[in-house]
């Protein structure tokens, strides 16, 4: 019996955009949702990082192009980004540590999305998403990225968990899974 739904496929293939379908389905049948999703941010037709933006309407950056090479103070980098730790955990760690300490019968529905090589340099942000895996008032709706070089610890504990049902985005699917992925959350919160 599946708690969690996660959505995982190649970079730029509509994970993001298939989230954001499927929280604006929940929300307008008035299904208590958080959570957040990062989005691309692009300048002059390039993209130039990530931001975190919550589904509260909060938004930081979680990463930027570096434009310097050489720093002087720990910097966590993915490829040319910069992730601005800081900012990061700001907007995400609250409202995470907020989905697991709510009450109620009806169970909330958490975004993460994503759970990726740039979010796990956090160690708080793992913590909490273990915790809200394993709390039972939340169904996560998350993204992870496909395997790709080193295994990602978080990312194959989730893909290898009983009570996590994943689907596989492609340019072929991305536009019908829509409904399923809906009733997969649905049957989640059951």
């Amino acid at each position: 019996m599946s708690k969690h739904v996660f959505l995982t496929g190649p970079p730029g293939v509509g994970k993001t955009t298939l989230i954001q379908k499927v929280t604006q389905a929940l929300k307008s049948s008035g299904i208590p949702i958080d959570g957040f999703y990062t989005e691309e941010v692009r300048e002059g037709g390039r993209r130039t990082g990530f931001d975190v933006v919550t589904l509260s309407g909060k938004r930081g950056p979680l990463s930027r192009v570096s434009s310097d090479s050489s720093t002087s103070r720990r910097e966590y980098r993915v490829g040319q980004y910069v992730v601005d730790l800081v900012s990061f955990e700001q907007l995400v760690l609250p409202m995470l540590r907020n989905v697991n300490h709510g009450s109620g019968a009806e169970k909330k529905i958490c975004v993460i999305d994503e759970i990726g090589k740039m979010e796990l340099f956090s160690q708080a942000f793992i913590q909490a998403v273990r915790q809200t895996l394993t709390g039972s008032g939340t169904v996560v709706l998350g993204t992870i990225p496909i395997p790709k070089g080193k295994p990602l610890d978080l990312v194959e504990e989730i893909r290898s968990r009983k009570d996590v049902k994943v689907f596989n985005v492609s340019k072929e699917n991305r536009n019908s899974i829509l409904q399923d992925v809906l009733a997969a959350v649905e049957c989640c919160r059951k």
